[in-house]
């Protein structure tokens, strides 16, 4: 009986974890934007896409693999679209990723982490 306990409880914890919440077309995330390191490039992502400095894209926690968002420097209004294609970012209090060439057209690179709006496009 403790078994069969143990296991509805662990199996309500593990499915409470693999539900990500969903981000509705139009939906806008305030936070912190940094990109990735040049010693991804070339990496497999989570996608199974192999990262490029120069394409357009980026990696956000919960957004599907695809998805379009629109990423907007909160300090200058610029913008730049991207593609979700991995996970990430991992460190507190960022919620996306951008490749080199995304974010130098947006801000320079020299700044690292920039405040950003992200709205989902599809």
């Amino acid at each position: 009986m403790n078994k069969l306990i143990v296991f509805a409880l662990l199996s309500l914890i593990l499915s409470g974890c693999s539900s990500a919440p969903s981000v509705s077309k139009g939906a806008i995330e305030k936070g912190k934007a940094s990109y990735y390191a040049d010693k991804y490039h070339g990496r497999t992502t989570a996608s199974g896409e192999v990262f490029n400095q120069q394409a357009l894209s980026a990696a956000h926690q919960t957004l599907g693999f695809g998805s379009r968002v629109k990423v907007t420097n909160i300090s200058n209004n610029k913008s730049v679209i991207v593609t979700i294609n991995d996970r990430g970012p991992f460190i507190r209090g960022r919620i996306i990723d951008l490749s080199k060439k995304a974010f130098s057209q947006i801000a320079s690179v020299k700044q690292g982490v920039i405040d950003v709006t992200v709205e989902r496009l599809d």
